[in-house]
């Protein structure tokens, strides 16, 4: 199983690598915003540098590409055998597409194909619950688009839409016996999601945090 989940970990993180945001601005406004705004390359900061339409397609892209890890992940790791850890029987598929995931979102805000520097994760990890659980995804990602509408926040967005997932999971862990992995892939995802807001928190804290449109 090693060389398959070498493969998965770094299809994965190549594929949440491409700099969807930064190559889309600069075909289509010639600006790097790496040097603009927030200087993250995510969806936020390209419609804040180069326009909401092209912010739009950098999340299809960016959703797309950490789903498609987590497919690939699937599809390298099939079967039914399970690892045993203390008591609990893991399915290999299942830690494949978290792996898969955690180095999509790893690539997503750390890519090398733009020395590092990335998002902040949100869309990758949505990406990768679309191919995981839709309707958690689907949760989510409407939980984050009526805070980030109603409050002009996209980050306050992200960070409740994320949280949202996590509550979700938890009793879709222990009530309906879903993947308890899935459920620790939740919470180390949200863990991150929230260090790279860090400054946003501060911001929305102080009231200075910047606001859609």
């Amino acid at each position: 199983m090693i060389p398959q989940f070498i493969a998965v970990v770094a299809i994965g993180y190549l594929l949440g690598s491409i700099p969807f945001g930064l190559i889309i601005a600069r075909l289509k406004s010639g600006v790097d915003i790496r040097q603009q705004g927030s200087g993250k390359t995510g969806a936020t900061n390209v419609m804040r540098a180069a326009g909401t339409k092209l912010g739009m397609l950098t999340i299809a892209l960016d959703v797309a590409k950490a789903a498609g890890a987590v497919l690939v992940a699937t599809l390298i790791v099939r079967g039914g055998a399970t690892a045993s850890v203390g008591s609990l029987s893991i399915h290999w598929v299942h830690i494949a597409q978290v792996s898969a995931g955690m180095a999509a979102v790893a690539g997503h805000n750390w890519p090398i194909f733009a020395r590092f520097r990335g998002g902040r994760g949100v869309t990758a990890y949505f990406g990768t619950l679309f191919a995981l659980y839709p309707p958690v995804g689907i949760i989510g990602a409407q939980v984050l688009a009526i805070a980030a509408l109603r409050s002009r926040h996209m980050s306050l967005g992200s960070l409740l839409g994320a949280s949202a997932v996590l509550c979700v999971m938890i009793p879709l862990t222990i009530v309906h016996n879903f993947p308890p992995i899935y459920l620790a892939y939740c919470a180390a995802v949200v863990a991150m999601i929230v260090i790279q807001h860090a400054d946003n928190i501060r911001r929305l804290r102080q009231g200075k945090e910047r606001r859609l449109w």
